[in-house]
């Protein structure tokens, strides 16, 4: 898994919304946001990860520097974006992007967690 670069936790932490719903936390070692257990934002590589309506997905591929994510090759979320942090870092366009997805997401079921395995 490719590690973010400052530029891309500079824009993750440029981005963060200061919204009551939204937690921080780290998910594979790397900062990520999240509402009711669900990520709505994440840092990886060189820019930063959203999760939105397939819509909004459509739209937003269309700008230079968002594209599909595919952490692992062949292995694409489909309900996430990738944003270039270049183009896009310390900007209101990916604030309100940041804010969007916050607001998709925290419409989503809580997630609940599986329950622990016990050891044998």
């Amino acid at each position: 898994m490719q590690r973010p670069t400052p530029a891309a936790l500079a824009a993750f932490d440029a981005g963060f919304p200061d919204d009551e719903r939204a937690e921080r936390r780290k998910m594979f070692g790397m900062p990520a946001g999240f509402v009711n257990g669900n990520m709505f934002y994440g840092v990886f590589a060189d820019g930063v990860v959203l999760r939105l309506p397939e819509d909004r997905i459509i739209a937003l591929r269309a700008e230079d520097g968002v594209g599909r994510f595919e952490p692992m090759p062949g292995r694409p979320w489909k309900h996430y974006v990738h944003v270039e942090a270049g183009p896009w870092g310390d900007s209101d366009t990916l604030r309100g992007w940041v804010e969007e997805a916050l607001d998709h997401v925290f419409t989503l079921p809580p997630k609940v967690p599986k329950p622990r395995k016990k050891k044998s």
